[in-house]
């Protein structure tokens, strides 16, 4: 690929079709949240986090299309693929299911907007992605709305604080993987959430043994493999596609919209336990998603020669080389 000055106001297909994947993994996350805490109620923790990732493994499975189309993962992706395993695999589903029960699901729905804000300031620390000055007001009104919750379950008892609090630590974890699957976003998709899924699974499943957790009751089982083939494998497929379109900290901010559809589900299964507190956190937490969604990218940089490989096409008007004989359709080869 040859160095060209671009400019990141990319077209309207590129960004259309990444708003509607990052969309798509938003309400199957977001939904999760309620059902989670549903099927989760006395089960251990890491037994939860274990069948959610294992649902996801499964999904995975039949997402798979091929070296020939993506690009597949090297033996340099361990460390980061690890790192996200830990993070995101491991210490954000067990802090997530033990909060669920613990506290309210519609605040610990809400709440997990933040993790747009860890998410967008490890994009802008790591990867040097532009936050402008819109994006700093929606962080202060996302802060300020998981103030609101806080002090809204603070109110209602010890339990729940820390039930949301450790909600807030999902919320950190999943901000570190979101950041960390940039450096995956252009191999397989299907190949990422299958190796991560299963690592996770492994890991909180041997910890649970250790634990001395509980077995679930059969459909309590199902239920949770289902919910993590959806909200954690379909979800995350889609999250890491629409990375490739517009951005770890573009891509973050539309997931950020899951939370609200976790607190419309959570009210959907009967919950009603609204506060005003609550009600003014989540038209915070909305202020900001929305006053994020309108942040300019439209500055001009540079593209640098660089190798690397993923799936691509010969008619994106993009990638214009040549190959003997020209393969139709879309492929994957370093370039």
């Amino acid at each position: 690929m040859n160095p060209r000055q671009a400019s990141t106001g990319v077209g309207a297909s590129p960004v259309l079709r990444g708003g509607a994947l990052a969309l798509l993994a938003a309400a199957l996350f977001g939904l999760s949240t309620p059902l989670v805490q549903r099927f989760g109620q006395g089960l251990g923790a890491f037994s939860t986090a274990a069948l959610l990732y294992a649902g996801a493994a499964l999904v995975a499975l039949f997402q798979r299309r091929g070296v020939a189309v993506e690009a597949p993962l090297r033996r340099s992706d361990v460390p980061r693929l690890l790192a996200m395993v830990a993070a995101g695999a491991v210490v954000g589903p067990v802090a997530l299911a033990w909060g669920l029960q613990r506290t309210s699901g519609a605040s610990a729905s809400l709440l997990l907007t933040l993790e747009a804000v860890f998410t967008a300031g490890l994009a802008w620390r790591w990867y040097g992605e532009v936050l402008d000055g819109r994006v700093k007001t929606a962080v202060a009104l996302l802060l300020a709305g998981g103030a609101l919750l806080v002090i809204d379950q603070g109110l209602t008892g010890q339990v729940q604080l820390l039930g949301l609090l450790a909600v807030a630590v999902a919320t950190v974890a999943w901000g570190v993987d979101n950041t960390l699957s940039r450096g995956v976003a252009e191999r397989d998709p299907g190949q990422v959430v299958l190796a991560k899924a299963a690592l996770g699974a492994s890991v909180t499943t041997a910890i649970g043994f250790a634990w001395g957790e509980p077995l679930p009751a059969l459909p309590a089982a199902l239920a949770l493999l289902a919910v993590g083939a959806t909200g954690y494998g379909l979800s995350l497929r889609f999250y890491l596609l629409a990375q490739r379109h517009f951005g770890a900290a573009r891509t973050g901010s539309v997931f950020a919209f899951a939370p609200f559809i976790g607190a419309l589900g959570a009210f959907a299964l009967g919950e009603r336990s609204a506060s005003g507190l609550l009600l003014a956190g989540g038209v915070l937490m909305v202020a900001g998603v929305l006053i994020h969604l309108a942040e300019d990218h439209g500055h001009e940089h540079d593209h640098e020669a660089m190798d690397h490989e993923h799936a691509h096409a010969h008619d994106d008007g993009h990638h214009l080389h040549r190959h003997e004989p020209m393969p139709a359709g879309p492929h994957s080869h370093p370039h």
